[in-house]
């Protein structure tokens, strides 16, 4: 399953390498549970990077408290997510720019206080956080 992006492995290099959860995410495009993840109420600072290939995806800055059960965030850093519509058409999907990894879905005009009115839904196992302290 290559991703597209300048990161590409097999489907078992894949597997070698991430979680069996984050192999389901991330590989295989499904969504953790509403508030399973540990990134849904958590406020520090420093970026959140893929957790399939370490690029980095958000600035704590752009997270916010959406109460949708997933981190939130209103945009990602120039050029490292990609967005596609799900093939129902009634979603857009985001991804890793660099590995084609899953991160869950992006959302416009639902009104949220944010500079883009959008809301990066984002499943907390796609990412992992780097402190800047």
């Amino acid at each position: 399953m290559a991703g597209g992006g300048s990161v590409q492995k097999t489907e078992e290099e894949w597997r070698a390498v991430l979680s069996p959860e984050q192999f389901h995410i991330l590989r295989g495009k499904r969504t953790e549970p509403k508030f399973s993840g540990e990134y849904d109420k958590f406020f520090e600072q420093g970026v959140y990077n893929c957790a399939g290939c370490g690029t980095p995806l958000y600035k704590s800055t752009t997270k916010f408290n959406s109460g949708c059960g997933w981190p939130a965030f209103y945009e990602g850093l120039p050029a490292a997510i990609n967005r596609s519509p799900d093939p129902d058409g009634r979603r857009t999907e985001i991804t890793c720019a660099a590995c084609g990894g899953h991160l869950g879905h992006v959302f416009k005009g639902e009104g949220h206080k944010t500079p883009t009115d959008e809301r990066h839904c984002v499943n907390s196992i796609s990412i992992k956080f780097v402190s800047s302290q």
